[in-house]
């Protein structure tokens, strides 16, 4: 209801019991560029939201002194080259495998098979030791959207309750429980050995892994089941098929149009001015950045890059996400594998998730025309 009525938002109003809200990517750029006046830290702002369930270091590492050193230091840790290694690596097996089924007259559920994806994503990124196959991966993802969604209803106030908190924590405590033997022994070529190797101490590397975790687990999933229905949906899929140079901007329209992360939050810091409105410390406002960025209008692959939105799906600023191009790396591996059937596809029937954090599907099983 919110991102509906956020179009007639567009700049920045007052909403009763939320805060300060906008609709304008210009208005929300300026915010999460201005890290003088607005912080992710306080009431209103994710950090705020994780400090309660990972601990007080998240204030050094999410907007203080330690942030920086932390971004600094592994800037070449996710690049377009090193997230393409890493998916190579982790899920390029299990792709092979579902254009394999594809190509042989079977149907892949693209939804079940995002959630197996991700799920092997995060068991690489926190060196679980588990058995290598889809349920064990499809558990992983489960528990991770389990702690992601603890967010859910936290639009008014980022405060948790007590339960929500304690709740949280043994999820985190049973997700992380190799993290720190694995930063010590873990090989060069995962993200925790990395981190090793970059000198980030282990608690920077739990920390790293854990909120990439929780960031990247609906949000991923969601986009790569989603782009795939659009692409079909708008018959796009075949000029993408024609032309696979068109992949990147597939892409790039994909995550535009789904924006997996429609809201984010900032806490207001200290008193300033924006758009002729007068903002006070600890006040809030919230980025619709799904509303923003399809103000643009719908999916075309011709519409090339967008100034306005640049890439607000993955906000902007020093915060932007560090896992953004991970996040690409996985919807292109996708694409591609069924871009190289040589057919185009067909979607069987679709199924949507209810009370999500993250609109997405439960079930979208596709097989070729």
């Amino acid at each position: 209801m919110l991102l509906t009525a956020g179009r007639l938002v567009r700049r920045l109003r007052r909403v009763p019991r939320i805060g300060w809200v906008t609709a304008d990517p210009l208005t929300a750029r300026r915010i999460l560029n201005d890290p003088e006046h607005f912080s992710l830290l306080g009431e209103g702002g994710v950090g705020h939201l994780w400090a309660q369930v990972l601990g007080d270091w998240v204030y050094e590492i999410f907007d203080g002194p330690g942030h920086h050193q932390l971004r600094a230091r592994t800037r070449d840790l996710f690049t377009d080259e090193s997230a393409r290694r890493l998916t190579d690596r982790v899920i390029g097996a299990r792709l092979a495998r579902a254009g394999a089924e594809l190509r042989g007259g079977g149907t892949v559920d693209v939804a079940d098979l995002a959630r197996v994806l991700v799920g092997r994503i995060v068991a690489d990124l926190l060196q679980l030791a588990v058995v290598d196959r889809d349920e064990s991966y499809r558990e992983i993802f489960a528990t991770g959207e389990e702690l992601a969604s603890l967010a859910l209803g936290t639009t008014a106030s980022t405060r948790l309750g007590p339960e929500t908190v304690a709740r949280a924590k043994a999820i985190v405590s049973r997700l992380t429980a190799n993290v720190a033997d694995s930063w010590r022994s873990a090989p060069a070529e995962t993200v925790l050995g990395r981190c090793r190797e970059l000198g980030l101490e282990r608690r920077q590397a739990e920390g790293l892994a854990t909120l990439l975790m929780v960031a990247g687990t609906e949000t991923a999933a969601s986009a790569m089941a989603r782009t795939v229905a659009i692409l079909h949906d708008t018959g796009a899929q075949h000029r993408l098929r024609g032309n696979p140079e068109l992949l990147p901007d597939a892409v790039r329209e994909g995550l535009r149009v789904t924006t997996p992360a429609p809201l984010i939050g900032r806490a207001v810091s200290a008193d300033v001015t924006v758009d002729g409105r007068w903002l006070r410390a600890g006040e809030r406002v919230l980025m619709l950045t799904y509303t923003a960025n399809n103000a643009a209008g719908g999916f075309d692959l011709d519409r090339g890059y967008q100034p306005d939105q640049r890439q607000l799906w993955f906000g902007a600023g020093r915060h932007l996400c560090l896992g953004a191009p991970l996040a690409r790396a996985e919807i292109s591996g996708l694409l591609r594998t069924l871009l190289e059937t040589g057919r185009p596809w067909r979607i069987e029937s679709r199924r949507y998730r209810r009370s999500v954090l993250i609109p997405s599907y439960a079930s979208l099983p596709v097989r070729l025309a």
